[in-house]
């Protein structure tokens, strides 16, 4: 493990950023942010606490060498109404290669949209959520936690790139997600037979 030192990108103790993990309530807003590529797959589930504005990465699906259907399954097990944004390269060898691959996931039932890459912008975002208290991490969530020990910049001041998958969708999450997180729906049959028990719309919900 290289000694980070001042190269470190994000130089926010683990301690600041890790919590254990809870139950989302189910009034909080949530979406996900994906990168995707052969050698990895990486998708971070977040919930939104807007009455605080602090987002949480409650889950995550970390995965190398699978077809977009097995990812695609993944992401829809948390909740096949959850949106999400994709890196607008998409991996490909070209721009349109990533808006191919992209139509795929949405052709695989993903409600997905085109992140915002602007990185060094998007690692600033970054890095005032996190010096500000305002980016969890779920103590559940091994995979970004071990990028983030590792991501740094090199002797010129770049990014060094290769293990950052979790740390880019995380960033596209917090440059794009917000705006496309959703409320779990409520399940209407349910919440017809719990009225019917003398319970309100506004109980079933809480």
């Amino acid at each position: 493990i290289p000694q980070l030192g001042s190269g470190a990108i994000y130089p926010v103790p683990e301690s600041d950023i890790v919590v254990p993990d809870f139950a989302i309530p189910k009034h909080w807003p949530r979406g996900y942010g994906m990168d995707v590529g052969w050698n990895r797959t990486s998708v971070g589930f977040h919930a939104w606490d807007r009455e605080n504005d602090i987002v949480y990465r409650y889950s995550e699906h970390y995965r190398g060498q699978a077809e977009p259907s097995i990812h695609a399954e993944a992401i829809k097990a948390r909740g096949k109404w959850l949106a999400g944004v994709i890196d607008p390269a998409a991996r490909g060898r070209s721009q349109a290669d990533g808006q191919q691959l992209m139509q795929t996931y949405i052709d695989l039932g993903l409600d997905l949209d085109v992140a915002f890459n602007g990185v060094e912008s998007g690692i600033y975002e970054m890095w005032q959520r996190l010096s500000t208290g305002r980016y969890k991490v779920f103590a559940s969530c091994n995979n970004w936690l071990s990028e983030y020990r590792i991501y740094r910049r090199d002797e010129k001041g770049r990014v060094v790139k290769g293990n950052d998958h979790a740390l880019d969708e995380s960033r596209y999450f917090i440059c794009s997600g917000l705006e496309r997180c959703k409320v779990e729906p409520v399940d209407e049959k349910q919440n017809v037979r719990f009225r019917e028990h003398g319970a309100s719309s506004d109980g079933w919900m809480a």
